[in-house]
């Protein structure tokens, strides 16, 4: 797996640039870059910074004016269920960065059998290792064998399956690229990117080279994203990449904290990058074909004082900002401004991040934004994009503000209850999604922090962190925290936590959740809700070309509001949630008007169906 850095290929560099030039500004940067990180306090302040922006108000609420939280437990059942997964480093002490970003997972129905299986993403041994990490390790695919009615069960069907191949993993997207009616799998990693073709049966084919989306071999992958950015029907593809990174490079940044040593390095250490835009052109029966058009898509975003790459990214959400019918992207971004890519209808995007609210924080300033997702949250037609961010900075909610324009966003994360509470964890995975079945989307958060030495340097500050649950009440804030005494003490294990995802593992009609940790085994948690709450799930089936119908939306009217649901399974850090779209009804005991409007922007509409089931609708 080639790791090493190459002048000549690597988007980081003017292109005129011959080597020796290269070497040349290789060791201005270096140098400038040490000395701005040889004040040890330089490496606690990225830890334990305390910005003015910070100063905010508490948002809790009076004690009399707090809601009464509901009682839903989650049990955990890693074991039992089966999972034996551990995700590996192959750190031997060097402390390199992509070891300390873990990987992600997928929620996916591999076999077409109506139940969620698991596909955990590995890291494996650095070129050249020896010694206990040595050892190959892959991704681990888990099939979802749990009766109906009966405790969930997972068996490990890795070995044989294709997708047993030893790679620095990172995250993953899964979709039906070439419409044959199988999930597809595309896993981002470090130095090189992988694309496995569903054949059927448990199998899958790499089929990275013939389709031409395995990037230069030079980079480190994250986020990526199936959706169809040209309205022709098929998904396309989206890969975004964090940091121009080598191993060399790391060596010799050399991050050090006082009392401690060596330190896992920061983002402003490494340059910049772009991301890759693969359009399909596969077709149907046919070899998959994909042509990369990202140099002419307006998604290479260049800082405007050195003309270099920009982009640190680590998630993205697909969304359609501006109702248009097209698809936009929101990026975010470690360190540097989250981008906003709305579709120009032409393959073409512009970059409104600073225009539309989302680029930085309230103060101007930028985050460490790690895991995003997007959702119609307060049911009121208003789009919020979450954003988790870095230790000591609170997370982000981005609500958009129609009153004033389409594309105007504005942080509300302090007075809707997602904020300070927030503001003490490293927040990576985090996703909208209903755990109780009352019709209004809560929010959970995935944390850990990247140092496993931090309480050395900061006292009271954890490596392995709870993850945080909030509830969306009713009341003057959306957003509640939950603590053990609502929902278990299992939910709230501390974790080196980084990716998550959300599934009906067993069928219930609630969603159950999934944690993975850096060095560690994941977290498999079971909705035990009784709380009497009606639901409807839908699997919506599309045209061949996307027959899961990514970008198309839900929206079920009850008792007299509309809620809307996206079908779309990339959200959080690195990983993928089901498809199926679960909608709570909470008591109401029917469904009043159901819409869909199909990613071509048909919309259907259906008679009210039956509730508590599983409802497939096709697109006419």
């Amino acid at each position: 797996m080639p790791l090493e850095s190459d002048p000549e290929s690597s988007p980081d560099l003017p292109p005129a640039a011959d080597d020796a030039g290269v070497a040349q500004a290789l060791r201005r940067s270096l140098f400038a870059l040490l000395l701005l990180g040889a004040v040890a306090g330089g490496a606690v302040w990225w830890f334990a910074r305390d910005p003015a922006r910070s100063k905010v108000p508490a948002d809790g609420l009076p004690a009399d004016l707090t809601p009464r939280i509901p009682s839903v437990r989650f049990t955990d059942i890693t074991a039992e269920s089966g999972i034996r997964f551990h995700h590996v480093t192959g750190a031997r002490g060097e402390k390199l960065l992509p070891e300390t970003m873990g990987g992600g997972v997928a929620c996916f129905d591999f076999d077409q059998d109506g139940r969620t299986d698991l596909l955990f993403i590995n890291g494996t041994a650095w070129p050249g290792a020896t010694g206990t990490n040595a050892a190959p390790t892959t991704a681990a695919l888990y099939r979802n064998d749990t009766p109906r009615g009966g405790p969930i069960r997972f068996t490990d069907v890795t070995a044989g399956s294709g997708l047993d191949v030893p790679i620095y993993g990172m995250g993953v997207a899964c979709g039906d690229f070439d419409g044959d009616g199988k999930v597809d799998v595309f896993l981002t990693a470090v130095g090189g990117n992988h694309l496995f073709r569903n054949l059927g049966g448990g199998k899958f084919a790499e089929v990275t080279g013939e389709a031409g989306v395995g990037g230069t071999g030079m980079e480190w992958s994250t986020a990526a994203a199936w959706i169809d950015i040209d309205n022709d029907g098929d998904l396309d593809l989206f890969v975004g990449n964090y940091v121009g990174w080598s191993p060399e490079l790391d060596r010799q940044v050399a991050t050090q904290l006082p009392g401690v040593g060596r330190a896992y390095g920061r983002p402003w250490n490494f340059p910049g990058t772009f991301p890759h835009l693969y359009r399909n052109d596969t077709v149907r029966g046919g070899p998959p074909r994909f042509t990369e058009v990202t140099a002419g898509s307006g998604l290479q975003v260049r800082n405007p004082a050195t003309g270099l790459p920009l982009a640190k990214t680590l998630a993205v959400a697909p969304i359609d900002l501006n109702d248009d019918g097209w698809m936009d992207l929101v990026v975010a971004n470690d360190t540097v401004q989250n981008f906003v890519f709305t579709n120009r209808h032409d393959g073409t995007f512009v970059e409104v991040g600073a225009q539309s609210g989302i680029a930085f924080d309230v103060y101007g300033q930028t985050r460490g934004a790690m895991g995003i997702d997007t959702a119609r949250f307060r049911n009121d037609g208003a789009l919020g994009i979450a954003i988790g961010n870095f230790a000591n900075e609170m997370n982000a909610l981005y609500v958009s503000q129609p009153a004033h324009d389409q594309l105007m966003f504005a942080d509300e994360a302090v007075q809707e209850g997602l904020g300070q509470a927030s503001r003490q964890l490293l927040k990576f995975g985090l996703f909208f999604f209903d755990y109780d079945l009352d019709g209004r989307l809560d929010v959970l958060t995935a944390n850990g922090h990247i140092e496993q030495d931090i309480e050395r340097v900061l006292p009271g500050t954890s490596y392995r962190q709870p993850a945080q649950l909030f509830w969306h009440a009713e009341g003057p804030q959306s957003f509640v925290s939950v603590g053990p005494e609502q929902s278990g003490p299992d939910l709230f294990k501390p974790l080196a936590g980084r990716g998550s995802a959300y599934a009906d593992f067993d069928l219930d009609g609630d969603l159950d959740v999934v944690l993975t940790q850096v060095g560690g085994p994941p977290l498999v948690l079971r909705n035990d809700q009784h709380l009497g709450h009606h639901w409807l799930r839908l699997r919506l089936v599309g045209p061949p070309a996307n027959p899961d119908a990514i970008g198309a939306w839900v929206r079920v009217r009850v008792k007299g509001q509309w809620l809307a649901r996206q079908v779309m399974p990339t959200k959080s850090y690195l990983s993928q949630s089901e498809l199926p779209v679960t909608i709570g009804l909470g008591a109401a005991t029917a469904v009043d008007g159901l819409q869909i409007q199909w990613p071509d922007g048909k919309v259907q509409i259906l008679s009210a169906p039956a509730i508590d089931r599983v409802m497939e609708v096709r697109e006419p």
